[in-house]
């Protein structure tokens, strides 16, 4: 039987599986091989990791100028939560060793965007040194400016894109080889 009072529920914003697919978009473009190979970005655990959060905080940026994107953006970050606490296990990290991961984790999206957001501020050169920081250990600037060029592009293009578009995963990443700085 149903339950009858399924009307007064809050109703859903994003089904389960658009999150799984934009979150599936997301980790798809970060391991795109043309970053490791031309732009410099580390073919590591680090460098993988670094490249997922670049793209979560795209997505997420966008979101929060689409109507309803705040609960959207909640739910990915949830599942991008989720999705590390089940690799951590994965790879064998003990039930209490995975709470301290998690919060390292936690605290390296929370400063990497506000680094890139603070960098949007001051211009293109600054979003190139945070990520020259971030994601390339500081080195290959030039790369930088790349990888910079390529967040600009995404972030143009998910500026026209309309809000229905977007929260329903009708959309791709560009392609990282068109992006180049200017």
């Amino acid at each position: 039987m149903l339950w009858p009072f399924n009307h007064f529920r809050k109703p859903r914003l994003a089904p389960s599986g658009t999150i799984e697919a934009i979150y599936g978009m997301i980790v798809t473009q970060a391991r795109e091989p043309l970053f490791y190979r031309d732009l410099g970005v580390p073919d590591t655990v680090n460098g993988r990791f670094d490249l997922v959060l670049l793209h979560l905080w795209l997505v997420l940026r966008r979101l929060k100028s689409a109507d309803s994107g705040s609960a959207l953006s909640q739910a990915l970050f949830d599942h991008f939560c989720n999705d590390m606490d089940d690799n951590l296990r994965e790879m064998g990290v003990g039930d209490l060793a995975v709470p301290r991961r998690m919060q390292a984790f936690g605290e390296a999206f929370y400063g990497r965007t506000a680094a890139y957001d603070m960098a949007l501020t001051e211009g293109r050169e600054a979003l190139a040194a945070a990520i020259c920081k971030n994601i390339l250990n500081g080195e290959k600037i030039e790369k930088a400016r790349a990888l910079s060029a390529y967040a600009e592009a995404a972030m143009t293009e998910f500026a026209q894109l309309d809000d229905a578009a977007f929260r329903e995963a009708r959309w791709r990443f560009p392609v990282p080889e068109n992006a180049r700085p200017q």
